[in-house]
């Protein structure tokens, strides 16, 4: 496949739930379009393995799986959902597919009923990750505080990971680099009225990466539809004004990084 130099990565992107059904042959081809050629997929709970790992089968060398519980999908079963994840991770063959142990963190915007167990798999999963030298992927809606605690008390010394779909102040930027994590970046850096430019402007560029988590927020202009890996060029034009340099710059450091995170070459 012919790639123009720099290109974007798109590090965290569910195409491969059912919103993409029906044209997500043309949503890769949009993204090649744009000089997106990797996508990194978070799983989100144990029905959409097969789905995801379909995408990587179907789209070799674009399309990274990891496996995780999402916070929301943590509930009565979700030791079960566990034993599941584990499983796949722990596999001598097929955990090797996995770049990541993420969807993983805490999500208090909907619902704390399962608060409890939010947190339990949280520590759970990060153990893993410690275990199997692998980067995390951090949901943290409105939950920073939380799991920033946790993160810090349970990783080992090498582990590493993106705090996703960062919102935070400068000082929580601060911590995140701090403690040898990158900080994710997706459309809420691009909407009219987020100050978070301001907040991350002075961000190291070597701990910055850019996302889209498609099917959701997508950047001005389609801000309200269907987010898809296309347009994380708009997240990456938006980081380029904000740093002051060029969007092929913005372009080649961010998929730098996330090459030296997930280990892609």
């Amino acid at each position: 496949m012919a790639r123009n130099n720099p290109f974007f990565t798109d590090t965290h992107a569910h195409l491969f739930l059912e919103q993409f059904e029906e044209d997500r042959a043309e949503v890769m081809q949009r993204a090649r379009d744009h000089n997106v050629y990797r996508i990194f997929l978070p799983n989100i709970g144990k029905d959409t393995i097969q789905p995801m790992l379909q995408m990587q089968v179907d789209y070799p060398g674009e399309c990274y799986p990891m496996m995780g519980l999402h916070p929301g999908s943590v509930d009565d079963n979700y030791e079960e959902q566990l034993e599941v994840v584990k499983s796949w991770l722990f596999d001598q063959e097929e955990g090797k597919r996995f770049v990541a142990v993420g969807e993983i963190g805490l999500d208090y915007y909907w619902d704390t009923t399962y608060k409890d167990q939010q947190h339990e798999a949280l520590r759970t999963q990060i153990r893993w990750a410690n275990e199997l030298n692998l980067p995390i992927v951090l949901h943290t809606r409105d939950s920073f505080d939380d799991v920033f605690t946790i993160v810090a008390e349970e990783k080992a010394d090498h582990l590493t990971g993106i705090f996703h779909c960062f919102t935070g102040t400068k000082q929580e930027a601060e911590n995140v680099i701090n403690i040898g994590f990158y900080i994710g970046l997706g459309g809420i850096l691009t909407f009219k009225k987020s100050s978070l430019g301001d907040e991350i402007k002075d961000v190291k560029d070597d701990r910055i990466l850019i996302e889209t988590d498609a099917p959701y927020l997508a950047p001005p202009p389609n801000r309200g539809k269907r987010n898809e890996s296309s347009f994380v060029r708009f997240v990456g034009e938006k980081l380029a004004s904000v740093k002051g340099i060029s969007v092929e710059e913005a372009a080649a450091m961010t998929t730098e990084n996330a090459s030296r995170l997930f280990g892609v070459k």
